[in-house]
């Protein structure tokens, strides 16, 4: 008995803390849905399985999943090239996949990709997610690929202007907007009611007390909104664009869940992450998705960090949360059709636009170039090819970087007028650096005698190598001096006419 009550602070808790997280994800839920082109309630499923599922397991205590914002462009890509019924099996699939990484204690390793290919991957999303909900806010259609999104606003801002009904969902849109900014300016009083919820109650107020023309949520109903992947839809794993797809869903979702979770367990105390059992745990949340034909799932840091400022203590918090979503998708289900459209664009705009990280590309241009270079270039692949080869092309240039880096080499010649001119070649010799290190040797002259001395070099990679015999023996067979490799027994002396 005492130790039941010795527990019931942290319950006290925990249920305050999952009321602030329902209400915090109720919106984000239902307007990742829509911008994904899928039924609204298949983000409340998602919501679901990831506070009851994903939050029974163990990985990180405190940390929420469920649709996040980040995977909306990837999604609405799939549903529109595979259709919704594939969707189930690429969830499906890519939470298998976690859970195989998981097992292999592999999730750490997330960690190691580049900081600025995620936040360029994030940024070229929220990009994306802008110019689209943008259309949505003025209910009109937006154009499929993100160069189109972007090129199409002047045309879609002046159809706009010439319609009645476009203003009208535009003002919505731009009021949501505006309630969530200066939210944040209110007495904390007031701000225990979620920004997000605030704005889409007082949109939906407005919408029913002026009778603006607007669209709302389409209900569907549960059950009828469900979609598991039939047997024709598996027969779609034989297609290559489908298996990257699953790819991506696979490394960006695991990469913004653990990503997550570091930045979590930087707001409190307790317990920190098991990064491989919370791969684990999103995967498991992934499968049930999957197999339900819902929304994929990622931990999200919004509804994250909210559950630990509002001072959850144990996973009870966003276990609760999936029992309220739940509760409210299936008790009050009505609620959605009085939903605008444009609110939820609204939401999803401003989602977006804080997914672009404006400070820190200025601070990391001072401070590391390259790095900055790589998110910018990821961010603009994503919007100008789609999310999968930007994601790619990011991880490719912070590669090359990297070994552009780590090939630093220091060529030194050293002529003393007499006697054979010296070559101090010094570093990480790599194919990298080949231009630079044949340049200087090939301009020096041919009737004196070279050594190279490689006693200085740590790593000499098989494209340097091979260059440098190639180069020993030609200049060795026209020079008038001969040329002696020191400190490498694969690279012979090569004389004249040799």
């Amino acid at each position: 008995m005492r130790d039941a009550v010795a527990k019931l602070p942290h319950l006290r808790q925990d249920f305050t803390a999952s009321l602030v997280v329902f209400l915090v994800a109720l919106p984000l839920c239902v307007g990742v849905a829509v911008a994904s082109g899928v039924p609204a309630e298949l983000g409340l499923v998602t919501g679901i399985v990831g506070g009851i599922v994903t939050g029974l397991l163990p990985g990180s205590s405190l940390q929420v999943s469920g649709p996040a914002a980040g995977l909306t462009v990837l999604v609405f890509e799939a549903v529109s090239e595979f259709g919704l019924p594939a969707l189930g099996v690429v969830v499906l699939c890519a939470g298998l996949l976690q859970i195989a990484l998981g097992a292999l204690r592999l999730g750490r390793w997330f960690r190691a990709i580049s900081v600025s290919v995620v936040e360029g991957m994030l940024a070229g999303i929220g990009l994306v997610i802008i110019a689209g909900q943008l259309y949505a806010a003025a209910g009109l259609k937006a154009p499929a690929s993100g160069v189109g999104k972007i090129a199409g606003l002047p045309g879609a801002a002046a159809h706009a202007l010439g319609s009645t009904e476009a203003l009208a969902s535009l003002a919505v849109g731009a009021g949501t907007i505006a309630v969530m900014v200066l939210w944040k300016r209110l007495p904390a009083g007031a701000r225990t009611v979620p920004g997000a919820l605030a704005a889409v109650t007082l949109a939906t107020l407005a919408t029913l007390a002026f009778g603006l023309p607007v669209a709302t949520v389409e209900v569907r109903g549960l059950l009828d909104s469900l979609q598991p992947p039939g047997a024709d839809a598996f027969g779609a794993l034989a297609s290559p664009a489908l298996i990257g797809t699953i790819l991506a869903f696979t490394l960006i979702a695991s990469a913004e869940s653990l990503f997550s979770a570091a930045a979590v367990d930087r707001l409190h105390d307790g317990p920190r992450t098991d990064y491989d059992k919370e791969l684990m745990a999103q995967g498991a949340g992934n499968t049930v998705c999957g197999v339900l034909g819902a929304l994929p799932m990622t931990a999200v840091i919004v509804r994250s960090s909210a559950n630990v400022h509002a001072g959850a203590r144990t996973k009870a918090s966003r276990v609760l949360h999936g029992v309220w979503l739940l509760l409210f998708t299936a008790l009050l289900p009505f609620a959605l059709a009085l939903i605008p459209l444009p609110a939820l664009a609204g939401i999803l705009v401003h989602a977006g636009w804080k997914l672009i990280p404006f400070r820190g590309v200025v601070s990391l241009w001072r401070a590391h170039r390259g790095e900055a270079l790589i998110l910018v270039v990821t961010a603009l692949a994503i919007v100008m090819v789609n999310m999968f080869e930007g994601v790619v092309i990011g991880l490719a240039l912070s590669v090359v970087k990297t070994a552009w880096e780590a090939s630093h080499v220091k060529l030194e010649i050293i002529d003393k007028g007499a006697g054979p001119i010296q070559a101090h070649v010094s570093g990480n010799a790599t194919f990298l650096r080949l231009p630079r290190i044949l340049d200087s040797l090939e301009s020096l002259p041919r009737d004196r005698p070279v050594e190279v001395d490689l006693s200085g070099v740590h790593h000499l990679d098989h494209a340097v190598r091979t260059a440098l015999q190639s180069w020993a023996a030609q200049h060795g067979s026209t020079a008038t001096g001969p040329v002696k490799v020191i400190a490498d027994t694969e690279l012979v002396e090569a004389a004249p006419g040799t």
